[in-house]
């Protein structure tokens, strides 16, 4: 059945937005006071891993558009985990515009560096974040990853423990292993957000739908962070942070984005990826057209201004 009919475009008020999600954590958490400058400096420390090889680090002056891979990877102990989320996110400065692609995890595509075919999110799987780097890289037809930002999703229960809880507005009655979640406003401890932004068979937009919840869900936890009820938990946060988040931008290139091209937050186009669900081999895919691609590649090049 054709999941989207073409890519989606324009903006959408209520979709959360992962990515500046995850940097509004730090730009709060570094702007409150000289404490927690200093001890979000020491998380950065701690969160920071550059990739072997690294990518292609840009000058953050405003000047040049730079892309982030977000890899959201269902970790559990044990487990190196696949990543359950995997966006492209491309800022430019100066249209002062960002763009933030979804990539479904089931999609059919080349795995770079493992000789084989297979779902998306097997990459990072295999090779960790370089080999998921290589294989988005392929699959978007040479777009270019400048830096990384890895969740561990098993971690989001840390978090919003973290901060007190979360309330989200639910847009329809889902459920998961008997826990039903209705409509409406909802109020979630760590436990319940957990599986809230895990369900994805009882929705029937699929894997677009539990991407929502996971946007939803982080920029709810973005705004309690926000507000000052939070200080007295602030230790608690930058904790839950350090343990379960990864990124190779360094605490000055988090502080130049903001400077730079925190505009480009109001002003961010949504991106989906049209293709068709299928059985190949007995295994359940989702297939991408080469047509598909390369507009995928068109679009995320121009905001990059690259060809």
């Amino acid at each position: 059945m054709r999941a989207e009919k073409r890519t989606k475009k324009k903006k959408r008020t209520g979709l959360r937005i992962f990515l500046w999600s995850i940097l509004g954590i730090f730009l709060i958490l570094g702007g409150i006071v000289g404490y927690a400058v200093f001890q979000t400096k020491s998380t950065m420390d701690e969160i920071y891993e550059p990739v072997k090889e690294a990518a292609n680090p840009v000058k953050l002056d405003g000047q040049n558009p730079f892309s982030v891979l977000i890899l959201g990877v269902d970790q559990r102990d044990g487990d190196v985990g696949r990543s359950d989320t995997t966006m492209v996110a491309t800022v430019n400065g100066t249209t002062n515009k960002a763009q933030i692609l979804s990539i479904p995890r089931d999609t059919k595509t080349e795995i770079i560096g493992h000789d084989s075919t297979n779902k998306i999110n097997a990459a990072y799987a295999y090779g960790g974040v370089k080999m998921a780097e290589d294989t988005v890289t392929n699959f978007l037809n040479g777009i270019p990853i400048n830096y990384y930002i890895k969740i561990n999703m098993e971690g989001l229960k840390d978090l919003v423990d973290a901060v007190g809880g979360v309330e989200v507005y639910n847009d329809m009655d889902i459920s998961l292993k008997g826990k039903e979640f209705k409509k409406g406003n909802i109020t979630l401890n760590g436990t319940d957000a957990l599986a809230y932004v895990r369900i994805r068979k009882s929705d029937p937009r699929g894997d677009f739908g539990r991407q929502m919840r996971q946007q939803e869900v982080i920029q709810a936890v973005v705004n309690k962070v926000a507000t000052t009820q939070t200080l007295w938990n602030f230790d608690q946060i930058l904790s839950a942070v350090g343990k379960n988040m990864q990124t190779d931008l360094t605490m000055t290139d988090i502080t130049r984005i903001a400077k730079n091209y925190i505009s480009a937050r109001n002003n961010v186009e949504n991106m989906t990826v049209a293709g068709d669900g299928g059985i190949s081999d007995g295994i359940w895919y989702y297939n991408v057209s080469d047509a598909e691609r390369q507009k995928l590649h068109d679009s995320l090049a121009k905001n990059l201004e690259i060809k």
